[in-house]
């Protein structure tokens, strides 16, 4: 009758957005509810898998490194001491992970797969195939020339979609306030090395 009553009750984390949601949801998970983690995932999915891709990982090693940091935040519910920093906890176990099972040869497959991934999600007319390819090809090798600081944080706050600026700012260890100073650069650098590469068109 108890878990009856919990799952038709209106979730604590309704309405909210943020480290504000994944407090809410990890308290909630740690209490049984598992409604929580199903928001927690998809919330935070994106952010663990950049990470892991950001560490130059393949496509098929990034995925196992998200699905061993998941399972090792189900071992862990209970003794996480912070949860409004459940985004940091998961960069750094994501880091470690990825460490663990990094190769420098796995770097420039990385990158390829990354962009053949971006270019999925946006197959257009077969006529501009072509240029839409040439485009991202100049674009991700740009972006290969960033510093790895920068290639994290543009990861964090551009491709992985939902990852707020505090979250981000838990996870890499910088200041609230200088995330978007420091990505406006970083967007610089990386628009002078695309011009570079040919330009953007």
């Amino acid at each position: 009758m108890g878990e009856l009553r919990m799952t038709g009750e209106r979730p604590p984390w309704e309405g909210l957005d943020g480290t504000d949601r994944h407090e809410v949801c990890l308290i909630a998970a740690r209490s049984g509810d598992r409604r929580a983690l199903d928001v927690l995932l998809p919330d935070l999915t994106p952010l663990v898998w950049h990470v892991a891709r950001g560490h130059g990982l393949d496509r098929s090693t990034a995925e196992d490194v998200v699905q061993t940091v998941w399972l090792a935040l189900l071992r862990n519910l209970g003794r996480i001491t912070q949860p409004r920093a459940l985004a940091g906890w998961l960069v750094v176990a994501t880091r470690r992970e990825a460490q663990r099972t990094w190769t420098p040869s796995r770097r420039e497959s990385s990158l390829s797969d990354e962009m053949a991934e971006q270019q999925e999600s946006n197959i257009g007319l077969p006529e501009d195939a072509a240029l839409v390819d040439d485009r991202d090809q100049r674009l991700w090798r740009a972006f290969g020339k960033l510093s790895q600081r920068c290639q994290e944080l543009l990861r964090l706050t551009v491709l992985a979609g939902r990852a707020e600026y505090r979250a981000v700012a838990e996870a890499l260890s910088m200041p609230r306030g200088s995330i978007g100073p420091t990505r406006g650069r970083c967007l610089g650098t990386l628009r002078a090395h695309l011009e570079a590469e040919g330009g953007s068109r």
